[in-house]
């Protein structure tokens, strides 16, 4: 399920309010580089390559790794289990925000930015070395609550704080289509994705999530992503941060 709404007590309970965090809390791991969103399919020969790279660039404590696997790859006899077409115009967003009409698979986006051949290692480590993240985003894990807490900067414009679930491990065996006969393994898959709000340069941004609320059956971990958007196109990626149970 794609693009489900929170309810309203999983919505926004204390945005732009004074947060405090207990000393006891658990923290996520350190800030991450970059966000490498992966737009794979399981009906595509040329993908798993791309897979793999995804599942260790998700090893690396520093990268938030996503896997959107879009419905386009269907029509060739295998319907990809993970598909949506949300995830296919997510992608066609970000070429039209590019001044591009073309998509592929398996294609890499880092940071909102920039999008490379996914099954490409060089080329993929090429355009993550020297990048950052302006925006730091805490989350916190307190007790049934998650909290995350986005900083002001009044250097950056204002942009979108999204929430997205994701499947750390899925094992697919593929009966059809281009990779028929394969057993695979899927890492990072993205189950959902929902706008939480907004966050502004001058006051930041805190929010609480209940964990119950936000991972449900068919989800294991969680990105808390900072996208700018131009013309309600994605633009670059502020920020973001991580969290697994």
């Amino acid at each position: 399920m794609t693009q489900r709404p929170l309810s309203g007590t999983v919505l926004i309970l204390a945005a732009l309010a004074a947060l405090a965090l207990p000393a006891a809390a658990e923290t996520t791991r350190p800030r991450p580089k970059a966000v490498v969103e992966l737009f794979t399919s399981q009906g595509c020969a040329s993908c798993p390559p791309a897979d793999a790279l995804l599942t260790s660039l998700a090893a690396e404590e520093d990268v938030v790794a996503l896997a959107y696997h879009v419905d386009y790859w269907d029509y060739v006899g295998w319907e990809d289990t993970f598909g949506s077409e949300d995830y296919s115009d997510r992608q066609r967003a970000y070429a039209k925000s590019w001044g591009s009409s073309r998509i592929y698979t398996p294609q890499m986006v880092v940071n909102g930015a920039k999008g490379v051949v996914g099954s490409r290692r060089n080329e993929v480590h090429g355009a993550l070395d020297g990048v950052t993240l302006p925006l730091p985003v805490d989350i916190v894990h307190d007790g049934d609550m998650l909290k995350i807490a986005i900083p002001p900067n009044t250097s950056l414009d204002d942009a979108v704080v999204w929430l997205v679930t994701y499947l750390d491990r899925a094992d697919v065996a593929i009966d059809t289509g281009e990779n028929a006969g394969k057993s695979m393994v899927y890492t990072q898959v993205v189950t959902g994705r929902q706008a939480l709000g907004m966050w502004e340069g001058e006051s930041g941004a805190n929010l609480k999530l209940p964990l119950a609320e936000v991972l449900d059956a068919g989800s294991t971990g969680i990105a808390v992503i900072v996208q700018q958007e131009r013309n309600g196109l994605p633009g670059p990626i502020l920020g973001a941060a991580s969290f697994e149970r």
